[in-house]
This record gives C-alpha cells, structure tokens and sequence, in this order.
C-alpha cells in the first residue's frame, strides 16, 4: 500500500519538481552523536554539469562535452552554449576577483539602501544602513505612534501601533518601555532576501511599476551589463539595463522553478551575476514537464538567457556553505584585512545573485 502511494505521488511530480527535490539540502541526524548533530544529507552530483571543469579541459586539448560549443566572449573569456538551449550563455569566470569584492560590498552596502525597496520593506518600510547597524551590533526597536486608543482609564496596548522603527545602541535596549518591540539589525540581514534596483518590481501585482521612487542603475553596474550581454546582443542592438533584482541565499535557501516573463522584449537577455558560495542552478525547458539541466554556479559566473531560453523554466535548489564545497577560498584571502572580516563573516554562509534585465 505505502510503495503504490509514494508512485502516485513520484507521477504527480513534474520532472522539474523531481529534480529540485533531488538537489535540496536535507539533513539527516548522527546516530552516534549523542546530541543529535545535523549532518547534511549527501547528494548525487555526478550529472551536475561543471564548466569551470570543461573550460580547464577545453584549454587543454580543446575538447567539449556533446552538445556543449564554445565561442569567443572576449580575450579573457569564452562562453558556453547549449545546442538544446538556445539562447543560453554560461561565461565561467566572467568576473575578477576584484569585482566580485566589489559587487558583494555593493549588494550589502548600497544595494539594500531607500529608496531601493527590498522584502523588509512591508513590516519595517525603508531600512537605511542595515549591514552598517548589523555590523555595530545595533537593534531596531519600535515606537508607538499617535493612533493609540484612550479609553478614559489606560490605553490599551491592543490598539497601539508599531508603525514607526529606528535603530538604536544594545546598551539603550533596557531603558525603553517595555511595550517596544525589537529586533537584531545582524538577524535582519540574515533574513534579508531581496532587494530592487531602478525600476521598482511590485511583487504583489507583479509588473514594473514607474510610479514608485527609484533611482536609475548605479553607472558602472550597467556598464558590466552592457559588456557582459556582448555575446547575446549580436542582431539585437544595444542592452538597456533598467531594473535589477538583488537576491540573497543563506544555508538552506531555495529560488523555486520559475519564468521571468514581466519584462516586454524577450529577445533581450537577462543578466545573472553570482558571489559568494557556489549552487546547483537547474535549467529547464518550456514546460515543468522537461526534465532540467544541473549545473554548478560558482562566485564570477555569468548567465545569460536571451531569445528562447527566455522561455525555460529555471530555479536554484541548492548553495553549498560548508568550507569543503562552498569554493570561495579566493574571496577569503581578499577579504582578510580586519575592515573587511564583516563582509566575509556574511558571505562565506551565502550566496548573492544580481540579475539585471531590460524592462522595455
């Protein structure tokens, strides 16, 4: 009876589906540790397809996997393509190690800054300075605002409204009513999952909405946008980089099978940036039913879905943050000064993902 229900619930699944839940991270407990330690359930990797491996080979002896063509992306860079997926670019390595500091102090700093909207906006609205609070161990507290109710006698802490929230110094916590409400700036950056650059995203009606405040792109992240789009723009003009979505992954963490299908020009390819620790992205095809590629993403890999690929289903089921398999040794040694250990201390359990698209 149990083998005939798990069938039916294996058939139900889409291929997609199958393959997010063979990647996820679960974890199983040590029956010889007396504290039931969590060990992370060990994952079949073999099919997961690896381009810094096949780049390392292709130099080599200029071999390629089948189906798999290389062409020139720069004098530094090449770009891989998929014969079953046209319009998909993978450029290993794409960014400098320079770049990937700088576009990861820039996703911490700057990126989550207001009038930039991100996921804490709807309970906290606008957060200024989060990774600069969290960094001097500094706590957001509310304050009731003017809409309590006066019933004569008291004022019903029912009705009041935390509506307004500041941060403030650990050692002031004690000393403020006992009513407020509170939260770690370092347990809000932790939770921090998105944030939105120029044109702002309305997740809730799910469009671009022009009438929310924004700020153009920063310059120079449109500038990579624009060079690192070179392979996929050939018969298609120019890249006009007008939003971004700024995600944030910790251990754990999941981006669900999805479409981005918001944008007007599908011929233009969205720009995908990865720091930080690697994950297994799965690309799928036009219908959850098509059995997706796996393949790995390590900090400097670029993406670039143009044209069909546009029309794929894709997702990102897993990140590695255990030292053995994160791969960001190369980050460590460039953020080993003392006025950058924050920045490590966050990105070495994450990963961070700037994907950059044309709306219009």
């Amino acid at each position: 009876m149990y083998g005939s229900d798990r069938a039916t619930e294996e058939s139900e699944q889409t291929a997609f589906r199958r393959a997010e839940k063979k990647y996820k991270l679960y974890y199983d407990y040590n029956a010889r540790s007396s504290r039931k330690k969590k060990l992370p359930r060990e994952v079949d990797l073999s099919d997961v397809l690896d381009f810094k491996s096949i780049l390392e080979s292709y130099d080599q002896n200029g071999e390629l996997p089948d189906r798999v063509y290389a062409m020139k992306f720069d004098a530094d860079c090449l770009a891989f393509c998929l014969e079953a997926r046209p319009g998909f670019y993978f450029i290993p390595g794409a960014l400098s190690i320079d770049e990937q500091c700088h576009w990861i102090k820039e996703s911490l700093l700057n990126f989550p800054q207001p009038p930039n909207r991100t996921n804490h906006k709807v309970i906290y609205g606008p957060i200024p300075n989060l990774f600069n609070a969290a960094k001097e161990k500094k706590i957001m507290v509310s304050e009731m605002s003017d809409k309590s109710v006066d019933t004569g006698n008291e004022t019903k802490l029912s009705d009041l409204e935390f509506s307004r929230w500041k941060f403030i110094e650990e050692d002031d916590v004690s000393s403020r009513d006992k009513s407020s409400k509170s939260v770690l700036a370092s347990v809000l950056l932790r939770k921090l999952r998105w944030s939105t650059l120029g044109l702002q995203f309305d997740w809730s009606k799910r469009n671009y909405n022009a009438a929310l405040q924004h700020q153009k792109i920063p310059d120079a992240l449109g500038q990579l946008a624009r060079r690192l789009t070179a392979p996929a723009m050939k018969s298609s003009g120019e890249f006009q980089p007008e939003a971004a979505i700024v995600n944030y992954f910790g251990a754990g963490d999941t981006l669900g099978g999805h479409l981005d299908d918001m944008e007007a020009d599908w011929s233009k390819p969205i720009v995908s940036m990865s720091l930080g620790c690697k994950a297994i992205f799965l690309l799928g095809g036009k219908s959850r039913q098509d059995p997706p590629l796996a393949m790995f993403l390590r900090s400097g890999d670029v993406v670039l879905m143009a044209a069909e690929a546009r029309e794929c289903f894709h997702g990102v089921p897993r990140i590695f943050t255990d030292e053995q398999n994160a791969e960001i040794d190369n980050l460590k040694s460039r953020f080993s000064h003392e006025d950058d250990a924050c920045f490590l201390e966050y990105i070495q359990t994450s990963r961070i993902n700037i994907n950059i698209r044309q709306v219009n």
